[in-house]
């Protein structure tokens, strides 16, 4: 992974706005390609790669949810939806299926391209805490504990969920401190730190996508959420 900047790939089929974000991009030193359908980014990727994704959601054929949902599972790119659709519904459902942020149209270059930095500082320092020597080993509280290598969080019964970035930097920091009470506030300052304005809502979507993952897997996550507090890791959780 190129640590300096991030290879970005562009889905958006208003020619116009493609041009000009992949323009932007490559002025900024950025390595950047567009195409306008979901069908078209799937046969570009085979032949070049990417690092994130700007993907909008009205697309001809494949809608940018699917593109999303699709890359969610590889778990490879950072995911933001750039989309005209600015209604809550929308939001959340995007950020539900696994995008990193939600940014509305008409946008701002330069709050794009802080956006694009952020995501991207969060990324690299996810693979580095996962390829460090320190870090490989898992972090654990009572019978449950994250995998670094894998990318895994581990229940007693040895039953595994695959953690996307945020995911495994929400279990890692609730594991490190388990039994305490923790902010939702505080989680997102320890998490977005580098972005301008750290939002708690993030937190609560991030944790209904670790929830849905257990019930796919038969599990009850230890985590309580205290009304007005925070979240809690419970150590003795079964």
């Amino acid at each position: 992974m190129n640590v300096s900047k991030p290879a970005v790939a562009v889905i958006e089929d208003n020619e116009d706005l493609q041009e000009e974000l992949v323009f932007f991009l490559e002025n900024r030193g950025y390595s950047a390609w567009g195409v306008n359908s979901a069908e078209a980014f799937w046969k570009q990727l085979h032949v070049q790669g990417t690092d994130i994704v700007l993907v909008d959601i009205s697309l001809p054929g494949e809608n940018g949810f699917r593109v999303v949902e699709y890359l969610r599972q590889m778990d490879r790119h950072g995911l933001i939806i750039v989309s005209a659709r600015g209604d809550q519904e929308s939001s959340s459902k995007g950020l539900e299926l696994g995008a990193d942020l939600y940014l509305v149209k008409p946008i701002s270059f330069p709050h794009l391209l802080s956006s694009i930095e952020s995501l991207w500082h969060r990324m690299v320092k996810h693979n580095d805490a996962a390829a460090g020597d320190n870090a490989r080993n898992p972090v654990r509280a009572g019978q449950w504990k994250v995998d670094p290598v894998a990318n895994t969080l581990v229940a007693p019964s040895g039953s595994t969920i695959r953690l996307s970035h945020q995911e495994y930097a929400l279990m890692a920091i609730l594991l490190q401190s388990p039994d305490v009470v923790m902010s939702k506030e505080s989680l997102g300052e320890q998490m977005f730190r580098h972005d301008n304005e750290p939002d708690g809502h993030r937190i609560d979507v991030i944790m209904s996508r670790l929830r849905k993952k257990a019930r796919e897997q038969k599990l009850r996550l230890p985590i309580n959420a205290i009304f007005g507090k925070g979240l809690v890791f419970v150590s003795n959780g079964a």
